[in-house]
């Protein structure tokens, strides 16, 4: 396993990071956490040291499944956990979340703490405001029960250079993948160059680049190397990204996924400009399946539309899109046509989708 600075913090951090919001239903809804938490400390022992959770990940299990595996681990390691202004809009909401999260970790302190989900610079103002959710990171960081504050955003790169800009942030946790790096570029760049540590979440596209692999074979550098490892190393490669944060549910997904973090060489702007040729700026707009648009009041199962809708971005047939949701997900395309335009989804959308106009289309197709 490579290691890098993060920031300016002084800590070393496995280049593969533990994203921790794939563990299975069927392992943590069976009664025990530990089949769980023996994922958490196989990645340990090959190496990896950064763990991210946050609350609400999992059916909110994801914490408790870390604290189980951290009563045991094999190596030390570093964890970064999250607070969010939809929940803790205050200062000392965000102090009851931190000693909440702590204790379900079994924790002295929190390595890294993220205003989470900063989805454009409005909200930003609202989490720096006084009395707010910063506040409260300030001040648990000023009594060390955190170290570094950090943020996790989907803004774009403009507004994620004007967060880091002002400075009150050591880290910044951002979706980058080979489907969108293209579109993503001075979000990473400005972080880096103001000495910000790194952390690219959803580096497989939400699942998009495994499902498609002849699509994305152009990433292999090394013929060897399965298609969510070279989509790994393609953001590992980046000087500017200090971790990369794949979600892990199974021991052989660990397995996999750290071999990405042992072998690769530096990209180079050749390399991406060459790559970039090979996308195109629909891309940018495939769902990443992060599901925070649930919470349809039709009961739209709005994630499962989304991701039968990225068969025509990638420009498969309509009949793909029908099949999709027909087969894989077992659901009928005319649920879509009971959308009312009330704009909920869209405004949860972290990539700023637009929801309504595709949930149209798949209803007509």
């Amino acid at each position: 396993m490579q290691y890098k600075e993060y920031g300016k913090t002084g800590k070393k951090v496995s280049v593969i990071g533990f994203g921790g919001m794939r563990f299975r239903k069927e392992d943590y809804k069976s009664g025990s956490l530990e089949k769980c938490a023996q994922v958490v400390r196989r990645a340990s022992e090959l190496g990896v040291n950064y763990f991210d959770t946050a609350p609400f990940y999992c059916d909110d299990t994801s914490e408790d499944i870390m604290g189980e595996a951290f009563k045991d681990m094999p190596n030390p390691f570093y964890v970064s956990t999250k607070s969010m202004l939809n929940y803790e809009s205050t200062a000392d909401a965000v102090r009851r979340r931190i000693e909440k999260s702590l204790k379900r970790m079994g924790l002295q302190k929190i390595t890294f703490f993220n205003m989470w989900c900063i989805l454009n610079l409005n909200q930003y103002r609202k989490v720096m405001a006084p009395g707010g959710p910063y506040e409260g990171a300030l001040k648990a960081k000023e009594e060390g029960l955190i170290e570094h504050i950090v943020f996790s955003t989907h803004c774009n790169g403009e507004e994620i250079q004007t967060i880091v800009n002002e400075g009150y942030f050591e880290g910044v946790t951002l979706g980058y993948n080979a489907t969108n790096f293209a579109f993503r570029q001075k979000g990473i760049k400005a972080a880096y160059e103001k000495g910000l540590g790194v952390v690219t979440m959803n580096p497989l596209g939400g699942g998009i680049i495994p499902q498609n692999e002849d699509f994305y074979s152009f990433l292999k550098e090394n013929e060897y190397d399965s298609v969510v490892q070279a989509a790994l190393k393609f953001n590992a490669s980046h000087k500017e990204i200090t971790v990369v944060l794949p979600g892990m549910g199974t021991i052989e997904e660990v397995e996999e996924n750290v071999k990405s973090g042992e072998n690769f060489r530096e990209m180079t702007e050749e390399r991406l400009n060459e790559m970039a040729k090979k996308l195109n700026e629909s891309l940018d707009a495939l769902c990443t399946g992060c599901q925070y648009c649930k919470g349809c009041p039709k009961d739209i199962e709005i994630p499962k539309y989304m991701d039968a809708y990225n068969m025509r971005i990638l420009k498969k047939p309509d009949k793909e899109v029908n099949n999709r949701l027909k087969y894989h997900w077992g659901i009928n395309k005319k649920k879509a046509a009971e959308c009312i335009a009330c704009g909920k989804c869209e405004e949860l959308c972290t990539q700023h989708l637009p929801i309504i106009e595709r949930l149209k289309y798949i209803a007509n197709l």
